[in-house]
């Protein structure tokens, strides 16, 4: 349906997201209009199109899907305009003086400042800035018709011009496959529909490219991987472009894009490995970077068994024997990894190591990938930690995001201790490899067996692998009761041994289900009902872990029951919905993305800090929704609140239930896992890491056969990474030998 009429009143609209309530004078009456927007004012002429609807409380209103502006043409709507406060510094009393000289032909002199400097009152500089700001103004608007004829919704078109501009209509005319990598929510077959409308040929070099640069970013965010195998990614892009390349022309164009030095192809002895050039230089970085820190540790000269003697007499308790060489290892290399599973003294270790460089009179910090593994390294340690992206001072100016603490100004720390370091991704390891000092010392602490970071790459697994690099291994069990079953189940499912499902403890239950209906069921009346009762505990404090997203006991379906049950639709409570999802005030969400200019305010005391950043993985709670305007807040584990707009929605989602791989360096007290016999990845460390994020009671509610499959299954998908090559040619090069 269409209307199509002046724009009578402007009723409210919010500059941050576009909504806007507006009347609409038509031939049939004046009607109520909601929609995004870009700006608008009174008097201009617009068309929308989309459907009526019976709201509660506002009535019925005419919800714009697609719109269309044109410039006002009666002498009251060209004052209306320029009165109207969309052009900086023009108000009515100039508005009334410019329509007195020029009439109807007042907006086509805007242009011309010259003869806009003719006007009482208005200088030649004024003349020129009312021009630009009038020419701003109608590019954002020609630009919004534009992405809106291309077939992008206005909320897309309202973001993508956010990041462009001025430049929007060029850029996406030019390359609209840049798209993709700039824009979240625009994928390949987005932005490839849009190059067909306007032109681009289906076997164009240019759209064979922005395929293969896809492929790879593809693979990177999906799977991890930081190259494919030539084949491979030769395969990958024929199937995404759908078209005949009996004459080679995509591998022709990929050794294009390698001369061009848009890519990189190296010879990794199986296959030959292709890679942005990007990824290649952080890894190139990375692995520089950790033998010049290995090589130039300056000695200590320490009696290290003295100083843990003494730590051990405050502590009041002694170290293994294996806890003992892990601390010296930390103490006489520069680079050492510490791993073991949960309940082997990392933190303990991790507790020493600190104070025993403190003691030497050494600047140390601790730090994390994700905020709330962070908060539980501080808890743990009783000492500040922060997030890897806090301790470099992640700044965004002018739209980019810089470290305050890069390869030109060093952090001036002498140790660095990241914990949790199986979740970092390559991108930020690189960035604080290059921020810290020559001499200083690195100290690693992960699960090796854990799943692999969400971001690309495998920088534990490889660092261990490799060989160069001081490794302390922990299997001596410390932390449980007599009772519990948490910790000594989990090292079981690790050594590929039958966890016990006898539920004879207090601590550590199963629940057997063959359906996903059942197991659907079982989830929902754990979580509801029956642990709140055993645990005293909020339902929204146990955590539902699925292996997958879809099938009635992934988390899509069981995020729309548990939010039935644990946060239904009150008047009370506002709401705002995006696609199938509902998000409502007090439901539980996770940032499902990196968001590193998300900005956030926290109280510590008496003061209000404030940042920006906001990362895969946190997890918080709608605090309040503001529908007039659509933006709602989101108050996370750590306390810190960030402010979003309507159309970054999309980096949300409920978190009643994550999956596994979401989880990753989080700790809950209650965990229920939902395994679904449906999913294909049955494997020991998925498993193994659902068990781990726990940290007083498990439920695994699925079939038998399903837990021995993944008992047996030691299989993990290999990840495509260069780093072990690239340290192996670094060593060779000679100039980090011992």
């Amino acid at each position: 349906m269409q209307l199509k009429g002046e724009v009578k009143t402007i009723i409210f609209q919010s500059p941050e997201t576009g909504y806007t309530v507006l009347d609409v004078r038509c031939e049939d009456g004046v009607f109520t209009v909601v929609g995004l927007f870009p700006p608008i004012s009174e008097g201009m002429n617009v068309t929308v199109e989309g459907k009526f609807q019976q709201k509660s409380l506002y009535g019925r209103q005419f919800v714009a899907e697609k719109i269309k502006i044109a410039q006002p043409s009666r002498l009251e709507g060209i004052k209306k305009f320029l009165s109207s406060g969309l052009i900086y510094g023009l108000g009515p009393v100039t508005a009334d003086a410019i329509v007195s000289r020029f009439g109807v032909d007042s907006l086509e002199m805007m242009k011309y400042p010259v003869e806009l400097a003719k006007v009482h009152g208005i200088s030649l500089k004024k003349a020129t800035e009312f021009g630009l700001g009038y020419t701003r103004l109608q590019k954002m608007q020609d630009a919004i018709m534009f992405l809106q004829d291309l077939g992008i919704t206005v909320n897309m078109a309202l973001r993508i011009y956010k990041i462009y501009e001025e430049k929007t209509v060029d850029n996406v005319r030019k390359n609209p496959y840049m798209l993709v990598e700039d824009i979240d929510g625009i994928g390949f077959a987005t932005a490839d529909r849009i190059a067909g409308e306007l032109g681009v040929s289906k076997n164009s070099d240019f759209r064979i490219s922005a395929a293969i640069t896809y492929v790879l970013r593809d693979v990177a965010t999906r799977a991890g991987h930081n190259y494919l195998p030539e084949k491979e990614l030769l395969d990958s892009a024929r199937a995404l472009l759908n078209i005949e390349d009996d004459e080679g022309r995509i591998a022709d164009v990929m050794s294009d894009m390698v001369m061009l030095g848009e890519l990189v192809r190296y010879d990794a002895g199986e296959h030959a490995a292709v890679m942005l050039k990007r990824n290649y230089q952080i890894e190139k970085n990375i692995a520089k970077r950790l033998l010049r820190l290995r090589s130039e540790a300056s000695d200590f000269k320490v009696n290290v068994d003295f100083e843990v003697q003494r730590f051990e007499k405050e502590a009041g308790f002694k170290l293994h024997p294996n806890q003992m060489d892990a601390v010296r290892a930390a103490i006489e290399n520069g680079v050492h990894i510490v791993t073991g599973g949960p309940g082997t003294g990392k933190t303990t270790i991790v507790k020493c190591i600190l104070r025993l460089f403190k003691d030497l009179g050494q600047r140390v910090a601790l730090c994390a990938p994700t905020g709330r593994a962070a908060k539980r390294l501080s808890q743990a340690t009783g000492e500040e930690a922060k997030t890897i992206h806090r301790l470099l001072e992640l700044d965004w100016k002018n739209g980019e995001g810089r470290f305050a603490f890069n390869e030109s100004v060093r952090l001036p720390l002498d140790v660095v201790i990241v914990d949790e370091v199986s979740m970092v991704d390559e991108y930020v390891f690189c960035a604080l490899l290059g921020a810290m000092e020559r001499g200083a010392r690195l100290v690693l602490v992960g699960d090796k067996d854990q799943l692999a970071s969400v971001g690309a790459g495998n920088v534990l697994g490889d660092l261990i692998g490799c060989g160069y690099f001081s490794v302390s291994y922990l299997t001596q069990i410390y932390r449980q009761s007599e009772k519990s079953k948490i910790v000594p189940n989990a090292h079981k499912i690790n050594r590929g041994e039958m966890p016990d499902l006898d539920n004879k403890n207090d601590d550590f239950f199963f629940e057997e289900r063959d359906t996903s209906e059942a197991i659907c069921a079982s989830a929902l009346a754990l979580v509801t009902k029956r642990l709140p009762k055993y645990l005293n505990m909020q339902p929204k404090d146990i955590q539902v872990l699925c292996p997958m997203k879809r099938s009635l006991a992934g988390t899509v379906n069981l995020n729309r029951e548990l939010q039935k049950a644990i946060n239904p639709p009150s008047p009370a409570k506002k709401e705002l919905k995006k696609g199938d999802v509902i998000f409502r005030e007090g439901d539980k969400v996770m940032q499902t993305v990196n968001n590193y200019q998300q900005e956030w305010s926290q109280t510590v005391g008496n003061r209000v800090e404030r940042g920006t950043g906001v990362f895969n993985g946190d997890i918080g709670e709608i605090e309040s929704i503001n529908v007039q305007i659509m933006q709602f807040s989101v108050r996370f584990d750590d306390d810190k609140v960030a402010i979003y707009q309507y159309g970054d929605i999309d980096q949300l989602s409920l978190a009643y239930a994550v999956t596994i791989h979401k989880s990753q360096g989080s700790e809950f007290d209650a965990v229920v896992i939902a395994l679904d016999s449906n999913y294909l990845l049955q494997t020991r460390n998925l498993l193994y890491t659902a068990v781990t994020r726990a940290k007083k009671l498990v439920v695994i509610t699925g079939a038998r056969a399903t837990v021995q499959r993944m008992v047996r299954n030691n299989q993990t998908a290999r990840r495509y990474s260069l780093l072990v090559n690239l340290l192996n040619d670094e060593m060779r090069g000679g100039a980090y030998d011992d």
